[in-house]
């Protein structure tokens, strides 16, 4: 097999579920990345749903998708030999990820080993006046500013499904994980990236911190219209829509005036992008009504042959049957021995160039503490 990116980089993985996308992310790249476990095993493997719906740590769907592509080393820190095994696994990685509270447990190893790269990610960060707090995927999401703008203006804030602040975090421990590296090929020695979920999530905001930033503007909820006010989700016969008044906005008009539907979008005012902004919520109304006497597919293939970029929403179940998903090899067929069975996994989120995407089986509990601690 070609090696990945990051071929020949030895993770240590001691994160709980607030950091294990950044490890998932970093094996994927090709590293070697070691998952710690105490005797009972990772917390994660306690975590539904299960294959089959029995519980049993070796048939957690949550675990298997965080620690796929990862070894498992078996090591109980709380025991003296245990700790100083971990210590002498970290003092030859390349790098180490960390969830524990502040401060960081590994800066005299940043010491012994000037080159370690580590990787600590809190509630929000290493330092400042809420360093010792605790917080979940919701505070952080809340804290963040995510809820705020998540939601219809007369309704409550909402949390985002699944796990938002967390991934988001994992995604700049990765990302910070890959510079760091870059740099130590010139200067030769690692960093600390310290990543704070509730950073994480601003950062990942879009037009909300700029904005504010910029003319201190404070972004509100406006339900499923997004903030550019040329998209918003609208329903079909047989389930949702990504409207689009961007494109070929004249072919738009004349589908829907063929259809009876049009109302007052053929007046020459909505040629102009800024009015279809500006009045997007009466816009929006008239194609609402206008897409409920077509079911998704046959809304989506004629805009799309039309050059107006409609877009299914789909469930997420529904993913699997998704044409271009397929079409690009997403997901990948992954043998579990004890299964006698391949279960199809999520594959590369990008396209890493030459170098390819490794996607592999999550491990057994345990199964690579001989190789890996001798």
């Amino acid at each position: 097999m070609t090696p990945g990116a990051l071929a020949g980089v030895r993770v240590v993985d001691l994160a709980d579920q607030t950091g294990a996308l950044a490890g998932k992310l970093l094996a994927g790249l090709g590293a070697d990345v070691v998952l710690v476990e105490p005797p009972g095993g990772s917390p994660l493997r306690a975590i539904p749903p299960y294959w089959q719906g029995a519980p049993d740590p070796e048939r957690s769907l949550f675990f298997w998708f965080y620690a796929a592509g990862k070894r498992s080393a078996v090591i109980d820190v709380e025991r003296p030999d245990g700790a100083a095994r971990l210590d002498a696994l970290a003092a030859q990685a390349d790098v180490v990820i960390e969830t524990g509270a502040p401060p960081s447990r590994f800066d005299a190893l940043r010491v012994a080993n000037p080159r370690l790269v580590v990787v600590s990610i809190t509630p929000f960060g290493q330092a400042g006046p809420y360093r010792d707090w605790r917080a979940s995927d919701t505070v952080a999401e809340a804290m963040g500013g995510m809820l705020y703008v998540n939601g219809h203006a007369d309704g409550p804030p909402l949390r985002a499904l699944g796990l938002q602040a967390y991934h988001q975090a994992g995604i700049f421990a990765a990302v910070g994980t890959v510079a760091a590296l870059l740099a130590r090929e010139t200067t030769g020695r690692g960093q600390h990236v310290d990543v704070s979920l509730q950073a994480s999530v601003a950062g990942a905001l879009e037009h909300v911190p700029g904005f504010y930033h910029q003319i201190g503007l404070v972004a509100r909820r406006q339900g499923t219209l997004h903030w550019t006010r040329y998209f918003r989700v609208g329903r079909c016969k047989d389930g949702w829509v990504m409207h689009c008044t961007l494109g070929d906005w004249t072919s738009l008009v004349e589908w829907v005036k063929a259809d009876g539907m049009a109302a007052d979008l053929g007046d020459p005012a909505w040629e102009d992008i800024r009015q279809r902004q500006l009045g997007g919520g009466r816009l929006f109304d008239v194609l609402d009504a206008w897409a409920a006497r077509y079911t998704v597919e046959e809304l989506v293939e004629n805009a799309q042959l039309r050059r107006i970029p409609y877009a299914a929403v789909r469930a997420p179940e529904a993913l699997l049957r998704d044409p271009h998903l397929a079409a690009r090899g997403f997901f990948v067929p992954i043998e579990h021995p004890d299964l006698g069975i391949a279960l199809p996994y999520p594959g590369a989120p990008f396209r890493p160039g030459a170098a390819p995407w490794h996607v592999a089986r999550p491990p057994r509990l345990g199964e690579h503490t001989d190789e890996v601690l001798g």
